[in-house]
């Protein structure tokens, strides 16, 4: 493996995460807090930590896929343990677990919190904390590479390690053009929606913070009510924005082409399209008889089916009072999740419609054995190795699902209660049902089900390979092997 780049890439992480760290020191000075020396200090140690690993070009600049897997995982690590600083030493959040947890659940949009009272915060923390949402939603490597070139033309291994989905394409030839389209895609969206919610009179701040939840599909809040305490019309923006952004970037991209034949024909994005409007027709048949307002039901379930299926976790209602059968469709949400290719977490649409394709063909070649059947996507013809990645992907899932709910059923908690814990946070959805409903927050669980559900959000954010290879003892014993086989051969020099 090639440590140099690997150390070299990670200073560039920190650098960055030291100049994003300085935007809620200026929120700090602008409202006179006190977090302002605590966020400057860390932005400092953040940068000099970076410069020092980042001085030094090494001769190799070449990503395999090792070095783009390990990159990945250490910088979520990084960023999430320089993030929690401000939350620990400004006394924000006192407890070290509970900061890091809620900055892993800011980073990997999980939005999953441990505060009782969001509104005791500092504004400047409020601020970082749903920031880092936005930081998180594309990915901040997405980003690295929309601002430094990585010679050596094997960058897609960094992108293809962080961005969420089966596979990864290029819009365009060149690798950093490809990570500007995309956050300028983003960035649009995300100024799109701020300037709705100020037209609908919320406060620019606000409007900022609740923008960042939905772009990332976080759903960190400002108010403990989360979205409940707005008006009709700020619902409704914050729902249609939280289902655009879980739409493949892919599409909107085609759209900018005026390809809008070629968007519509993806078939994920009309699959993901069809399931909202599946879903959110089955809840409100269910809810018809037990609210009033037809409005207002339609509202709730457009609201709370958007935010679950792209992973967000803003409620307008606590959906845990609802009955089981509305319950249960929102629970099959969090599975699938979104598209391939957009903030949302979840299985994802694309995976979902390759396994129904991949077990439909394997019933027509028991019927017709010597037929030869080939699985289709978007018109073209998908490779077994495409198909087998999928489904080995499905079955780490769900082995790694099976060890986090054990480990986290060891303190005793109701079932409904261990099992939606980990399902939240492995999919990065945010609130889950009983002890962890809407209405309740992940600070009753223990620390080491804290822990656990910390590596679940870093691990679904991440689609498991890149944090799952950083355990890896083979990894690191050629590491080691390398290295001392280097050290050899400077020392016969």
């Amino acid at each position: 493996m090639n440590i140099a780049i690997v150390l070299y890439t990670l200073g560039s992480v920190l650098e960055i995460t030291g100049g994003l760290l300085l935007l809620p020191a200026l929120i700090a000075l602008i409202y006179g807090e006190s977090t302002l020396l605590v966020f400057v200090l860390t932005a400092a140690g953040s940068f000099a930590a970076g410069w020092l690993l980042h001085r030094r070009r090494p001769n190799n600049m070449t990503f395999y896929v090792k070095e783009g897997f390990v990159t990945t995982a250490l910088s979520w690590l990084m960023i999430s343990l320089v993030g929690c600083l401000p939350f620990y030493f400004s006394g924000a959040i006192p407890s070290f677990t509970n900061a890091l947890f809620e900055t892993i659940s800011g980073f990997t949009t999980t939005g999953a919190s441990i505060l009782n009272e969001v509104e005791a915060l500092p504004v400047s923390c409020l601020f970082w904390r749903s920031f880092s949402h936005w930081i998180g939603g594309m990915g901040v490597l997405v980003f690295l590479l929309a601002i430094i070139p990585i010679s050596g033309g094997s960058q897609m291994n960094l992108m293809k390690a962080e961005s969420p989905g089966p596979s990864v394409g290029k819009f365009v030839p060149k690798v950093m053009a490809t990570a500007r389209i995309l956050y300028l895609i983003y960035f649009g969206m995300t100024l799109t929606e701020l300037c709705f919610l100020i037209l609908g009179g919320m406060p620019f701040l606000e409007a900022l913070m609740i923008t960042f939840g939905t772009a990332g599909t976080g759903g960190f809040g400002v108010r403990s009510s989360s979205i409940g305490g707005y008006s009709p019309y700020i619902q409704w923006v914050v729902a249609v924005f939280m289902l655009l952004f879980g739409v493949n970037f892919n599409f909107y991209y085609f759209i900018l082409l005026k390809r809008a034949r070629a968007a519509f024909k993806m078939e994920e994005v009309r699959a993901y399209l069809v399931m909202v409007a599946a879903a959110c027709l089955m809840i409100f048949l269910n809810l018809h008889h037990q609210m009033q307002g037809m409005e207002g039901i339609l509202r709730h379930s457009f609201f709370q089916v958007a935010s679950l299926v792209t992973s967000t976790g803003y409620a307008t209602v606590d959906f845990d009072q609802w009955p089981g059968f509305s319950k249960m469709v929102l629970i099959l949400l969090m599975f699938v999740g979104a598209c391939a290719g957009s903030t949302g977490g979840g299985l994802k649409v694309q995976r979902i419609l390759l396994l129904f394709k991949s077990y439909l063909r394997q019933m027509q070649m028991f019927l017709h054995p010597r037929a030869v059947r080939r699985i289709k996507y978007d018109g073209k013809s998908v490779s077994d190795e495409m198909a087998a990645s999928v489904q080995t992907y499905l079955t780490a899932f769900l082995l790694f699902f099976g060890v986090s709910l054990v480990l986290v059923s060891l303190e005793g908690k109701d079932p409904v209660t261990n099992f939606t814990a980990v399902l939240t946070t492995i999919n990065n959805m945010g609130p889950g049902l009983n002890l962890v409903g809407p209405a309740k927050n992940f600070d009753c669980m223990s620390t080491l089900s804290k822990y656990v559900l910390m590596f679940d959000m870093l691990a679904g954010r991440l689609e498991l390979y890149p944090l799952l290879l950083l355990f890896h003892p083979a990894l690191w014993k050629e590491t080691a092997q390398k290295q001392a086989r280097l050290r050899r051969k400077n020392n016969d020099r």
